[in-house]
């Protein structure tokens, strides 16, 4: 897929609306429109990465970027305490289904372990 046919770069270039939640120059975030969780929130880098395997090293800082917001906004959300579930689901078998790598924030509910 190229990236003027991917969803998610259409929503960071704000082409298509979003429920916007957070943003900066690396990444923007927004509301999941099929909530698996009563919060479900989309972390998304504004670079383009079909997934989280065709990062490399050269990514290594976006990535822990990624994984530092979702940490912020749940604490700004007030549900850091109470806990969350951070998701990379990568290709087809790992249940992605947008390829541009974007990571799951969910929470408002107990999860299980393993999920899936």
């Amino acid at each position: 897929m190229s990236q003027q046919d991917c969803l998610f770069c259409k929503i960071v270039a704000g082409d298509i609306p979003s429920g916007r939640v957070f943003e900066d120059e690396r990444c923007y975030a927004f509301n999941d429109i099929s909530p698996q969780a009563p919060t479900h929130i989309l972390i998304v880098p504004r670079q383009h990465i079909d997934s989280l395997d065709k990062a490399d090293a050269a990514e290594s800082g976006l990535l822990g970027h990624l994984l530092l917001i979702s940490a912020e906004i749940a604490r700004e959300k007030g549900f850091a305490e109470d806990g969350y579930r951070v998701v990379v689901n990568t290709n087809a078998d790992g249940g992605q289904t947008v390829f541009h790598l974007h990571v799951h924030l969910l929470a408002g509910r107990p999860f299980v372990f393993p999920p899936g």
